[in-house]
Formats: structure tokens, C-alpha cells, sequence
């Protein structure tokens, strides 16, 4: 068979099948459903690393390969997904169009640059995407194409307060990022305490945006109804 199969790469492609999954529902008008996917992409995306990294023997081509397929996941997980779910969210014009193709373009630049590094890294030529300060905090080269995982889920959540806003803001945070990806200057890593605050963040963000979902589909009309019921009876 074709290409590396071990547990390394395994969360790699289960981002991969949450972003694909949520294209599928925002195509269908499930945008919350789509966003809670694109959520469990930038979840599956933290950790990928870590994994990878934990097998020590692996052999110079399987890093490669993990190289390139996270860099080919990453391009549809937080490059081409949030172009369609914020065309999907009212970006659909002339000018959302033209941003949103900068957007992926920009993306897919800083994507095939992590690489190029990586694989000096790998020739010890040179340090890698994440530079180390002489503190030990440790940072990247701009913003990681990930944070849209981040950014858009509370955006999403924050839309009923923003209104007839909520588009206006929707192409600021996409010009913003598109900026951010390709501008070299040094993007802090979260430490592993940060890192659970922003995951406890999102994930407070794809729990309201679910209930509201469910609220809206009157899926959560039942357990409502039940939890009267008992009430009544407990009274």
C-alpha cells in the first residue's frame, strides 16, 4: 500500500473527517453543526503533534510524510472550510468572495512555508516554525492557520449580541487572519495551561452553539418537557 499507516498520524485524519463531515452539513444549511466540526478539527490538530512526536523511532520519510499531511489536512481543515462556512454566513458578495480567496491563498502560502522549514529543520539547517525565546517561551513565525478554529467558534457564538453586525465582523476577523498567517513576527505558543483555557473556551462556545442548534431544530423540546414533567411531580 501507498503511504505510512500508524497511530501517528491518526488524529491528522480524524481532523481531516470532522472538517469534510461539517462541509457536508453546512452545504445543508447546518451551519452550527458546521462550526462545532471545524471546532473538533482545531482539537484534533492540537494534539496531532504531541502523538507524532511521542513514537521515537520513527524513520525520516514517516516524519516527512507527517510533514506534508498535516500541511494537506491543515489546507482543508482551517483553509477551505471556514471559506465556506463564512460564505455560507452572509460573506456571499463580490467582496466577501475576493476575501475569502486571499484568505485560503495566504493559508496555503504560510502552509508550503511551515513546510520548507521543517524540512531544514530536519537537513539542520535551521530552527523550524517555532523559535525559542531565551526565557524558554517558545513562538511561531506569524499566527498558525489553526487559530481560525479558535476565532470563528466565538464569533459564531457572540453573533446573536453582534446582529446586523455579525457580517461586518465576519470579514474583519477573515482579513485580519489572512494578514496575520503570511506577517513574520512572533505569535506566542500556548503553554499547556493556555492551551486548556482556549480548549475549555471553544468548548463552552460548541455547547451553547449546539444547545441553540437543538433549540432551533426543537430536537431539545423532549428532554425539556421531561425535566417539567419530573419537576411537576417533584413538587
Amino acid at each position: 500500500m501507498v503511504g505510512f499507516y500508524n497511530y501517528t498520524v491518526i488524529l491528522t485524519y480524524m481532523s481531516l473527517v470532522s472538517s469534510i463531515t461539517g462541509l457536508f452539513f453546512t452545504f445543508s444549511g447546518h451551519l452550527s453543526i458546521g462550526i462545532l466540526c471545524l471546532a473538533l478539527s482545531g482539537l484534533f490538530d492540537a494534539f496531532d503533534g504531541k502523538v507524532a512526536r511521542r513514537k521515537k523511532d520513527r524513520t525520516m520519510d514517516e516524519k516527512r510524510f507527517g510533514i506534508q499531511i498535516d500541511s494537506l489536512c491543515d489546507l482543508i481543515s482551517f483553509g477551505v472550510f471556514p471559506v465556506v462556512l463564512c460564505w455560507y454566513s452572509g460573506m456571499n458578495t463580490p467582496l466577501g468572495m475576493f476575501i475569502l480567496v486571499l484568505y485560503c491563498l495566504a493559508g496555503m502560502i504560510r502552509l508550503a512555508y511551515y513546510n520548507v522549514l521543517e524540512e531544514k529543520k530536519n537537513n539542520d539547517d535551521y530552527d523550524s516554525e517555532v523559535i525559542e525565546a531565551p526565557d524558554g517561551r517558545k513562538y511561531f513565525h506569524g499566527m498558525p492557520i489553526t487559530a481560525i478554529a479558535v476565532g470563528l467558534p466565538i464569533v459564531y457564538v457572540t453573533s446573536p449580541l453582534l446582529g446586523e453586525y455579525f457580517p461586518i465582523v465576519l470579514h474583519i476577523i477573515m482579513i485580519l487572519a489572512m494578514i496575520l498567517f503570511i506577517t513574520d513576527f512572533r505569535f506566542p505558543k500556548p503553554t499547556s495551561k493556555e492551551l486548556t483555557v482556549i480548549i475549555v473556551i471553544v468548548a463552552v462556545a460548541v455547547v451553547w452553539l449546539l444547545i441553540r442548534y437543538m433549540a432551533k431544530r426543537h430536537i431539545i423540546d423532549v428532554p425539556l418537557l421531561f425535566l417539567s414533567y419530573v419537576r411537576g411531580i417533584m413538587q
